[in-house]
């Protein structure tokens, strides 16, 4: 049964953003923050930054820069984008780049970035499609970013790396190391290489071929997918039907024993877990059970998202047009638990900030999402990422309360 997205963000109303915006940049959103993650210690850093905003209509303006937090955040309260999008930092200011020869306006450095997203695994999921998820194909999700945040951190060396949901139903990683952002196109398209493990189109039936000894990093991918790979049999009941039978058998060559399982299966009620049970252990061809389990649980990537250093991603903290939720940062630690329809929407967040008394001072102001349903995630934001990303860069995050901190 399909979890309806109408479902999963009742109580928010798209005819009503421009309203919600409004009063989510001026008391929401995390500035403070925001401008100490994009800053790296250099204002440089954030004044050659660029952003893009998405206004109603569809409107799409890019090369869109700031001088300071105070710019911004003049800006996002005037244009009150309904999507913002952050590029690559340049040689030259964004919005000046007409003023300069286009040999003179080079990227210089972005954050590696990730983009996983749920419709990547329409073919093999069963209980949603398309924009639909539900709690079961979430689990996807959760594998993907397990795999990739092993060989990120213990393959690569990284250390600063922000998860984050994309509002409606995947997520971005944004891999923060210094060594990270100033990595060439040609680097970027090695490590995504390196962790692109399904390849072929559609109509290509077996997309994992594996060789006669295992790579490291794809052992401890096995190792992770096998954890959960019983409930994602059993959830999205993959040996449910004649076909995905046939689908899973192909990958094993013993064709009088296949023969003699698919006549089994026909014949008793099994559920997919006990088909898959008999299948290992009968067949006893493990290096083809590997081949299944990484193409049915390995990561599905988004390889242009990641490869082009001049890709813009869709930004931490801001509404996802469709279904209202905040584009929140997940707590890798709780990752198991997380779960994307119990995200705030920015309707939650209006209605909750109407209970609250307004205090008079500057930093009270500032600090309002900190007394709503936000207040989890930029916790762990702060407390997680941000202390230890500005830490390595020899700062600290400012003016956070230290009951919170």
């Amino acid at each position: 049964m399909e979890a309806s997205e109408a479902t999963a963000v009742q109580g928010y109303d798209p005819s009503q953003l421009r309203e919600l915006l409004q009063v989510y940049y001026t008391w929401l959103f995390p500035y403070d923050r925001y401008f100490q993650w994009l800053q790296y210690g250099d204002i440089g850093t954030f004044s050659h930054r660029e952003f893009s905003f998405t206004l109603p209509g569809d409107i799409y303006v890019r090369y869109k820069s700031f001088e300071s937090q105070e710019e911004f955040e003049r800006e996002l309260k005037k244009d009150m984008p309904e999507k913002i999008d952050i590029g690559a930092v340049f040689s030259v200011q964004p919005s000046r780049h007409k003023k300069v020869p286009p040999a003179n306006f080079k990227p210089v450095q972005k954050e590696l970035v990730f983009d996983i997203d749920m419709t990547d695994y329409d073919e093999i999921r069963t209980c949603c499609k398309e924009a639909n998820i539900c709690n079961k194909c979430w689990k996807f999700i959760t594998v993907a970013m397990k795999t990739v945040d092993r060989a990120l951190r213990e393959d690569f060396g990284y250390k600063h790396i922000l998860w984050v949901y994309s509002g409606r139903r995947g997520v971005h990683c944004w891999v923060c190391d210094r060594e990270a952002r100033f990595l060439n196109q040609e680097s970027r398209v090695a490590v995504v290489e390196y962790l692109t493990l399904i390849k072929g189109g559609e109509h290509q039936v077996q997309k994992v071929k594996l060789p006669n000894h295992l790579h490291p990093s794809i052992s401890s991918a096995l190792n992770i997918i096998k954890h959960d790979f019983n409930t994602l049999m059993v959830e999205q009941d993959f040996l449910g039907t004649r076909d995905q039978c046939s689908k899973i058998l192909s990958f094993f060559k013993d064709e009088k024993k296949k023969q003699e399982l698919v006549a089994e299966f026909e014949t008793q009620r099994y559920s997919s877990d006990t088909k898959w049970s008999r299948l290992v252990t009968d067949l006893k061809q493990q290096e083809h059970v590997n081949e299944v389990m990484l193409q049915w649980a390995y990561p599905r990537l988004d390889v242009n998202v990641t490869k082009g250093i001049n890709h813009l991603l869709k930004s931490p903290f801001c509404i996802h047009p469709k279904t209202g939720r905040v584009c929140v940062p997940i707590d890798f630690k709780h990752l198991d638990t997380f779960d994307p329809m119990s995200v705030p929407t920015v309707s939650d967040l209006c209605q909750q900030l109407e209970k609250i008394e307004v205090g008079g001072e500057e930093k009270s102001r500032r600090l309002m999402y900190m007394k709503t349903s936000l207040q989890p995630y930029m916790s762990y934001f702060v407390r997680c990422f941000l202390n230890p990303l500005l830490q390595s860069l020899g700062t600290t995050a400012r003016g956070e309360p230290t009951m919170e901190f």
